[in-house]
């Protein structure tokens, strides 16, 4: 199948900026990030960047580098800047592979562009897994999602969804048997006549509420289909303490 992986990597980032460029095993965030990206086995992987220490520090010969306004309020945003500059066919596949999460597994990436492409119902593919945990559950960095009996989503929040009258309310703390709970994993796959039409879509209270830019699709009326792993990868970087896990973490495998 044909895809391609655009890595939008802004340099400012408000809890730890410049982390794309911090190192794990010698090698900079974004790098380990492109290395991913490329065993997904798509035919091409393009570092959208609004900054010229991230350009430099790009590697690897087979991956473009291409600069980007410094106004994007999303990734997304960012990668439609890069379908306006390329001549893509209007069905093709996008993924959008956020440049601070080094652990994802490449079959991952491939598995959001497989859903997408089989699925001509859906604007937008992602994945989700079980959350087993009831830290995890209440945890507001943690995106919640619920989805129908097709696996299309219904509705993304940082709240415990769905939330369970019986049990929450009697503060009980365990889960209840047979929960539905599933967390988001940020990767997403588009199509390229998507996002095209991306930038033009109503303004969501929903996205401003919850700061997730998924909703704003969800509120347009469009279905974004959802992909269920069972082992979810390691959590992204957005702190100096998360980058000293993620070292922790990357002397171990």
């Amino acid at each position: 199948m044909n895809f391609k992986v655009v890595i939008p990597a802004r340099f400012e980032s408000t809890r730890f900026p410049g982390k794309l460029l911090s190192t794990i095993n010698g090698q900079t965030i974004i790098n380990h990030v492109i290395n991913v990206a490329q065993r997904s086995g798509a035919s091409e992987v393009i570092v959208a960047t609004d900054d010229e220490r991230i350009a430099q520090s790009v590697k690897n010969p087979e991956c473009e580098v291409i600069m980007t306004s410094t106004n994007h309020q999303s990734g997304t945003d960012r990668i439609a800047e890069i379908v306006e500059k390329k001549n893509w066919d209007l069905e093709d596949v996008i993924v959008n592979l956020q440049g601070d999460e080094p652990f994802v597994p490449a079959e991952l990436v491939t598995s959001v562009a497989e859903a997408l492409a089989v699925t001509s119902s859906a604007a937008v593919s992602t994945i989700c897994f079980p959350i087993t945990e009831r830290a995890d559950l209440f945890d507001p960095n943690l995106v919640k999602v619920v989805i129908d009996h097709k696996n299309y989503a219904l509705y993304f929040s940082r709240a415990p969804i769905p939330w369970s009258r019986d049990t929450f309310s009697a503060e009980k703390k365990a889960l209840p048997v047979d929960y539905a709970a599933l967390g988001h994993i940020g990767i997403y796959g588009y199509r390229v006549k998507f996002l095209i039409e991306y930038a033009d879509l109503p303004h969501s209270l929903l996205e401003n509420q919850e700061k997730l830019e998924q909703l704003r699709i969800l509120q347009a009326g469009h279905k974004i289909i959802t992909v269920l792993t069972h082992t979810p990868p390691a959590p992204g970087i957005d702190t100096p303490a998360d980058l000293e896990r993620a070292r922790q973490l990357a002397s171990t495998l």
